[in-house]
Parts: C-alpha cells; structure tokens; sequence
C-alpha cells in the first residue's frame, strides 16, 4: 500500500515510475539549480567559466577554421591562377608542332586555355647592379592576354612592348630589388649559350622592361619574367620548340577525368603532372597544420567541460537533501540522472550556441575588427606589404563549424554523465548524510 502511495504521487508530480522522461517538472528542477542563489554562489561561478570557456573554445575553433579557410583559398586561387592544373611535357621527343597540339588540347571539353611555355633559369640584373635568379617564362603574347591573374595586374606600364616582342614583363618584388622601372633595362644572363672552341659562353642580352606586374604572392612577384615566346626559343636555344604546355581547367578538381582526355587528345606520349602532384608538399602541410590547430583548440573546450563535471558535483553535494526528498517522493534514479544532466547540458548547449554566434559574427566583421586593433595598437595587423593580402580572409565551411558544433555538444553530454550517475546513485539516507 506504501509502495502504491508513493507511486501514486510521484506519478501526479510527473518524475515517479509513470512519469514521462525529461518531463516538465524534471525540466523545473533541473532550471531551478542552474539559477544563483547567494550560498551557491561559487557553484555558478564554475558554471558561467564553463560556459564561458565552452562560448570562447567554439568561438576560437570557427575563426580559426574559418581564416585558415580563407587563406587556403587565396593561396590556391594564385597558385592556380598562374600555374597550369596539368603540365604537360614530351616523352619522344619536343613539342614542334606545339601550335596544332595546343589546338587540340584547348578542344578538349573540360579545358578552358591551353599556353605552350619555354621556361629557363637565369641571372637578372637591373642597372644599378644587383642581380638575382628567376625564372624566364616564354609565352605568346595572346596568351598572355588571356591569363588573367598576370595581364589584369600590371603594377606600372602596359603589354604594348610585350606583344611587339621586344619587351618583358617583371614582377614587382624583383623591379623594387634590382630597382627597376617600366621602361627600364633588364640584363639576362644564362648559362645555357653559345658554343665555342673555348667552350659554352654564357648568353648575355638586355631587353626592355615593359610592365611590372603583381600576382599577389611574395615567391611569383619576386623571381618570374614572362618573355615572348619567339624571343624565349631564340634566347635558349629552342628553335621551334617547347618544353611543356600548360591546361587550365574549368574544374581544377576534375583532374582525373580529364586526364585520359588529354592523352587522347594528344595523339603520342605524353608525361602529365597535375597542380596537386607539384604542391603537394606545400597543401600537405597547410592540412596538417589545419588539423593540429584543431586538435589544440579542442582543449579549451575540454577544460570547460571539465569544469562542468567539477561543477556539478559540487551541486550534487550540496543538494544531498533535495535528492533525498525527491526520493523520498518517488522520484526514480533515472528521473534523478535526468535532471542533473539537463543541468550540466543546458550549460553545454548555451554555450555552444553563443560560441557559434560569436564566431559568425566575428567572422564576417573580421576585416573590420583588424582594423579597430590596427587602429588601437597604431600598428598594421597582417601588413599588406608581407602577405600580399589587401585583406584578413575568413572563409566559413558548413561542415567544418557543424563539426565544431557536435564535438562542443559531445564534450558537454560526456561531462555531465558521470556527476548525473553519481547523484542517481544517492539513497535518501546516503543523500542526508552529505548535509
């Protein structure tokens, strides 16, 4: 009769045996422990770091993600944007009918440009005297045109000498080193020159600097030369030929479908390399870079969800004897279990919410926000002059901060397990002796 009384109300107060899971009274209880009163109030204090630390950990891992993002695409888009997805080079012998095939090449559905290249290594100098290496890129002048990411960024002077074929185009880093203007004279000096009963002379020429040009990427801006392509065969002794001819892609990502084309395509043998193959190094790390930086950050949210267990058994010793009257009441060990848990999650959940919300909106105010600091600090925040970025990228991914999202969470509900089991696991006469 006992047992049938206690059944009876603990199923009116909606947390006995008949009561529903995560009802609303379970629902009340565990919002009333989660609000301060004045002798709890070094519990709430564990509970605001630990939504704090959960708000700033997500917060930090979605901005960080998300400015990796952005500078991962600005990278790719340069790399990609001078470079050719695939390269492809001879394997019996030159490329001398290098016009049909690029011709054939360009046709194939998929590529969107084909540019045939001389490249070679030599020694500029300007005319005070320096002198550094670069790389001579021999290309035709309607090519040239078409490569955006070079022809729509000339610094200073234009293609005019350039498409004459007498003119070179010179990046901005290396004009400012050899201290060189449009107009000004370049000196090329290649190893690769005229033979002689002596022995190999270096080949030795000038030629006018046309336009300065600036990609945007400290190692391109710094060591290219693009050359006319006739005057590029005739300076390296390449006659009528090229070494290799660049694809571009409308898909860069689309490589392996298209490679079987292009071999097709070709007609002969041919050796291809993709954009992936020749940096693969260079993304290999940016990835493992991105997933330490993951890793890292994942701690502040476990120190936070550390705080949550510390927190909640805390509470748990503190409310021995509300456990013990709810007990006493009827209520199960598993309504007990739910209520600490709603408490432990609701701190995890919140937190995680204002954590996302934070980090969009800092996110898309970034560029303003390194403007506040730069004007604050009065000095410049990720100098223009350094990462040849008008601007902080962020590049937010779906994936990446649903990912942020459900770690937070999981990290949150794990916390909460254990202090909620303990507190389930309170007889009313074990919970009284807590006071």
């Amino acid at each position: 009769m006992a047992d049938a009384a206690v059944d009876q109300r603990g199923s009116k107060s909606g947390f006995g045996p008949a009561g529903r899971p995560f009802s609303a009274f379970e629902r009340l209880v565990a919002w009333r422990y989660l609000r301060a009163r004045r002798k709890e109030a070094f519990i709430s204090v564990i509970a605001g770091f630990s939504f704090v630390g959960i708000m700033l950990g997500v917060a930090t891992l979605i901005i960080v993600m998300a400015v990796m993002n952005g500078f991962r695409t600005e990278l790719i888009s340069r790399i990609l944007g001078i470079n050719g997805h695939m390269i492809v080079q001879p394997v019996d012998g030159p490329f001398t009918d290098y016009a049909a095939l690029t011709d054939k090449f360009a046709a194939v559905p998929g590529i969107r440009m084909a540019l045939p290249l001389v490249e070679g290594q030599t020694l500029a100098s300007g005319q005070a005297g320096a002198g550094t290496g670069a790389l001579v890129r021999g290309i035709r002048a309607e090519d040239l045109t078409k490569l955006k990411t070079v022809s729509d960024n000339i610094k200073s002077g234009d293609l005019v000498g350039f498409a004459s074929g007498q003119g070179v185009l010179v990046g901005s880093r290396m004009a400012e080193q050899l201290g060189l203007q449009a107009g000004d004279t370049i000196t090329l000096i290649s190893p690769e020159g005229d033979v002689t009963p002596m022995g190999i002379n270096p080949r030795v020429k000038s030629y006018t600097v046309s336009g300065i040009f600036e990609i945007g990427m400290s190692e391109y801006d710094a060591a290219i030369i693009y050359m006319p392509l006739e005057e590029a065969q005739l300076y390296f002794n390449a006659e009528g030929l090229v070494q290799s001819i660049e694809l571009f892609a409308s898909n860069p990502d689309d490589i392996d479908n298209l490679r079987p084309k292009v071999e097709e395509a070709a007609g002969r043998q041919i050796a291809i390399t993709d954009w992936r193959q020749r940096n693969q190094t260079f993304f290999s790390a940016l990835q493992v870079e991105r997933n330490v930086m993951f890793m890292i950050l994942t701690l502040i949210v476990l120190v936070a969800a550390l705080n949550i267990i510390s927190g909640l058994i805390m509470l748990v010793k503190d409310k021995g004897s509300d456990i013990a009257i709810l007990r006493t009441m009827g209520a199960t060990s598993g309504a007990i279990m739910r209520i600490f848990f709603m408490t432990g999650a609701a701190i995890g959940i919140v937190g995680t919410i204002a954590g996302v919300l934070l980090g969009v909106v800092v996110c898309i105010n970034i560029e303003s926000i390194r403007q506040f600091f730069s004007w604050v600090t009065g000095t410049v925040l990720f100098n223009p002059q350094l990462y040849f970025l008008s601007q902080l990228p962020a590049e937010m991914s779906l994936g990446e901060t649903v990912s942020v999202v459900v770690m937070a969470l999981v990290l949150s509900f794990l916390a909460t397990i254990f202090p909620a089991w303990r507190a389930s696991r309170l007889d009313p006469v074990q919970a009284l002796r807590y006071e």
